[in-house]
């Protein structure tokens, strides 16, 4: 919005001004409004489940909302781009009225919820943007008929939404990681030219987290809940969909995926087909290092932070070479 009143030779000085205010009003707000956030129960089958109790939890409605401001005022905007943030406030909120409810939420109701998100992601994403994509293994280009392409969208923001919550469980954790995948995939929209309209958003929702974070490192003073790793997970996803590479949503965030997904890949075959696999490895992955290797929580987020920010480093070398 203030774009609309400043000179393009001032545009850095506001991208800069951007960033301070999501931080700046991000840690601020959290400050004065934590205390009117829903506290948590402590959750029953989690290791150290029960140290959570009487936290306030559902922070991730203030830095969302700081986010979202912080886009309105400082990022150019499109129609595209409105409507992404108009999702991501959606999916804020599913989460928080889960957060503050007394009954927690069915995880079919919430799976559903997420089906619809991930399909009004597709059918924007569609609507402003080519369904030809960049496969950067091969070097090639590969043009995906629009229904399968809205098909593999909704899959990848539906799991992304879902493993991103899974993965929140240890203070510090799933937001380092978050940042930790967003700015590789800034890094690679600054290798390849791509995503110009969406890199500056990522840098200030990574400031909004970081805001989060000053509160949430060990031992925190709250968390998130659904309405942060929710949409964290989906802010993910449709970053890396914006980056026309897609496929880089694994590497970038597979410390995530792994940490999360297993859990439901886990869950899901028991349920559905009766298949048991995993049997000696606890769900998600946080909960089994700390358990039964002993890991404490800042060595469980640092050890995580470095295997991703190891594999993200490899990749960007190895775009950046032409070796992938």
């Amino acid at each position: 919005m203030l774009h609309l009143g400043i000179p393009d030779t001032y545009d850095s000085l506001l991208a800069l001004a951007g960033i301070l205010f999501a931080f700046g009003v991000t840690v601020f707000i959290t400050n004065k409004l934590q205390g009117f956030l829903p506290k948590d129960a402590g959750r029953e089958f989690a290791h150290d489940g029960k140290l959570s109790a009487g936290k306030p939890r559902g922070a991730g409605i203030i830095f969302v909302l700081c986010f979202a401001a912080a886009a309105l005022l400082f990022a150019p905007l499109k129609a595209e781009i409105v409507i992404y943030l108009i999702l991501m406030v959606v999916c804020m909120i599913t989460g928080f009225l889960d957060d503050a409810s007394k009954m927690p939420w069915g995880e079919y109701k919430k799976g559903f919820l997420d089906l619809c998100v991930a399909a009004l992601v597709a059918m924007t994403y569609l609507k402003y943007n080519s369904n030809t994509i960049e496969l950067a293994l091969f070097h090639m280009r590969l043009t995906i008929p629009s229904a399968l392409f809205a098909v593999l969208i909704i899959i990848m923001v539906w799991v992304s939404v879902n493993v991103t919550n899974c993965a929140d469980g240890v203070d510090g954790l799933s937001g380092t990681l978050t940042i930790i995948s967003l700015m590789t995939i800034y890094v690679i929209n600054r290798i390849f030219g791509a995503g110009e309209d969406f890199s500056f958003l990522i840098l200030l929702f990574a400031a909004c987290i970081l805001g989060y974070l000053w509160y949430n490192a060990t031992p925190s003073r709250l968390m998130m809940g659904d309405a942060g790793s929710r949409t964290m997970g989906l802010f993910i996803s449709i970053a890396a969909l914006k980056t026309g590479r897609p496929a880089l949503y694994l590497p970038v965030a597979l410390v995530l995926i792994l940490d999360g997904g297993l859990g439901l890949i886990k869950v899901a075959l028991l349920r559905f087909l009766k298949i048991r696999i995993l049997k000696n490895t606890r769900t998600p992955l946080h909960d089994h290092v700390r358990k039964s290797w002993g890991w404490s929580n800042t060595q469980t987020v640092f050890r995580f932070a470095i295997i991703q920010i190891i594999l993200s480093v490899a990749l960007i070398y190895g775009l950046q070479q032409g070796v992938l």
